[in-house]
């Protein structure tokens, strides 16, 4: 009885690591797809995730989860760039190599942090809105 509780277990196990991984390969196959680190401001917790851009929002999902819906969904009509710097000492979750974008947002502040390589394209979509956007 504890082999075969053992064996559904572990087949549980494959299933829901082999979903993990689908998922993330669905969600950075798209165009516009980037890993991205967010932090709402005020909060000393980064969380990573992917994020898609394009047309008129920003959808960033939660790397370590199964979900299918995205955890923020940013309007780029509402989105603006106030700062841009390095990752600091006090960014302990961070790659050492990434850029940090501070930003407003409809759902209030927001820390955005991607590799320095994706930052020109991130920045040239925020700024491309549509007028009266």
């Amino acid at each position: 009885m504890t082999t075969v509780l053992l064996v559904l277990a572990a087949a549980a196990l494959v299933v829901v690591v082999f979903a993990f991984l689908l998922r993330r390969r669905f969600l950075l196959s798209g165009l516009g797809a980037v890993t991205m680190w967010l932090r709402p401001e005020g909060s000393p917790r980064w969380s990573v995730g992917v994020a898609w851009y394009g047309g008129d929002a920003l959808l960033w999902y939660r790397a370590l989860s199964l979900s299918v819906r995205p955890q923020h969904r940013l309007c780029r009509a509402d989105f603006s760039v106030r700062e841009r710097r390095s990752a600091r000492r006090d960014d302990l979750a961070l790659p050492s190599d990434v850029v940090v974008l501070s930003c407003s947002t409809g759902e209030g502040p927001r820390d955005l942090a991607m590799d320095a390589s994706t930052v020109t394209g991130f920045l040239s979509w925020v700024e491309s809105a549509p007028p009266g956007s």
